[in-house]
């Protein structure tokens, strides 16, 4: 069995969640467990910008150019549907444009 990775919101009273590595966050994350919100879930809209902390893969091309209107110079800047677990990772709620 894997290690889990533990999804944590620091700053909030939301606890943190433990998934199985490689799981698509969208899919685990809900408004009853976490301050992510969530909507179209492809990477294309920003609602789910988020400041993520934690060892994980790059932002992919059209992620990195939605970042780059989203949360320009914020380098911890995420989707976090497009955030691919490999460890654990902090996620704290960005506002669009928030640095």
């Amino acid at each position: 069995m894997s290690e889990l990775c533990k999804i944590s919101f620091p700053g909030t009273d939301y606890p943190p969640l433990n998934l199985q590595p490689h799981q698509n966050l969208s899919e685990h994350l809900t408004i009853q467990n976490s301050p992510v919100l969530f909507g179209c879930r492809t990477g294309i809209c920003g609602t789910c910008l988020v400041e993520a902390i934690g060892d994980i893969p790059p932002p992919q091309t059209d992620e990195q150019e939605m970042l780059d209107t989203f949360a320009p110079n914020n380098p911890h800047a995420r989707l976090a549907c497009q955030i691919e677990l490999i460890a654990n990772v902090e996620i704290r709620k960005l506002e669009h444009n928030e640095e």
